[in-house]
């Protein structure tokens, strides 16, 4: 019961940590910013400009809007988006690319965090928005070739920006990046206490010790098999404390998180993809092709991360 009791409260302090010191005051920045560009019509102007570039793509207004908003804010800023494109009545087969797009994209909760433990934050960005791009194309054009893309709603417009006071914004920003901080410590403490319960048993030493000369093999560390459980299974915000605890203890280097980011940024999992789904009936229709299409992009962006830190 003490060693219980002992791996609680270990757990426990690790998740109130990252929650409060590291997630919560950069989601404040991060969400004052993404305010601020759109109370100054910023946002409004470059998917008004870049959209019609980016439509043979797969990529709409709105899609490239749900894409700034994932890069600078969170994988949950999109879903608002993507509820507005499903009720719009937008063509499936850009609302399959747009879908496969942001859970393909690196999250903003997760990457800027790491980024204050060494991670690359302009390579990731951008290979980031490379791997959004890669999703969106090939389910436009190839998974999702059949589905209908009528040009009666390919369009919806992005709101108007509205002037507001920058003192009301930063206030707005706090309540939300809260709300955000406060959605994801419940589940980082379960999952940290998961993982060191299994860490207590021995299971996953025996399976990294039984899997470690594959991945090494390819140039990975061994611990990728446990930040990979939790990664699939918890989601984005548990993988991204695990590995800063792993990083802060030594287990880790800078390079192996550099390394591993195209692999482990992504709301491509379990509770994303269920997360995603409820955005709408016509979003549920197409997740499978949704699906399919973002791995092919974390697919690229893992490549590529590999190929720049191996």
């Amino acid at each position: 019961m003490e060693d219980l009791a002992g791996i609680l409260i270990a757990s426990g302090q690790s998740a109130v940590e990252v929650s409060l010191f590291i997630l919560l005051p950069i989601m404040v920045v991060m969400l004052s910013l993404m305010l601020w560009l759109e109370s100054r019509g910023v946002v409004a102007l470059v998917v008004r400009w870049v959209s019609p570039l980016l439509l043979p793509l797969g990529i709409t207004g709105l899609a490239l809007f749900a894409m700034i908003q994932e890069v600078l804010v969170s994988s949950a800023a999109p879903l608002a988006t993507l509820a507005l494109m499903a009720r719009s009545g937008v063509a499936p087969r850009y609302l399959a690319a747009t879908t496969a797009m942001v859970m393909a994209l690196a999250q903003a909760n997760v990457v800027f965090p790491l980024a204050a433990i060494g991670l690359d934050l302009g390579v990731t960005m951008a290979l980031s928005i490379s791997g959004g791009v890669v999703a969106a194309m090939v389910t436009y054009h190839l998974l999702g070739r059949h589905l209908s893309n009528a040009e009666a709603a390919l369009l919806p417009e992005v709101n108007e920006p509205q002037e507001q006071n920058l003192m009301a914004l930063i206030r707005r920003a706090g309540q939300d990046a809260w709300q955000i901080t406060m959605g994801a410590m419940p589940l980082l403490i379960v999952t940290l206490v998961a993982v060191n319960l299994f860490r207590a048993t021995g299971a996953i030493d025996w399976l990294e010790g039984q899997t470690a000369f594959l991945f090494e093999a390819i140039g990975f560390p061994r611990e990728t098999l446990l930040l990979t459980i939790t990664r699939f299974v918890a989601g984005g915000t548990a993988m991204m404390g695990l590995m800063i605890e792993q990083v802060q203890a030594g287990v880790l280097s800078v390079r192996d998180v550099n390394l591993l980011a195209g692999l482990m940024i992504s709301p491509l999992d379990l509770a994303g993809v269920a997360i995603f789904a409820t955005a709408g009936k016509e979003v549920a229709k197409v997740m499978k092709i949704a699906v399919l299409g973002a791995l092919v992009g974390v697919i690229f962006r893992s490549v590529c991360h590999f190929y720049l830190y191996l």
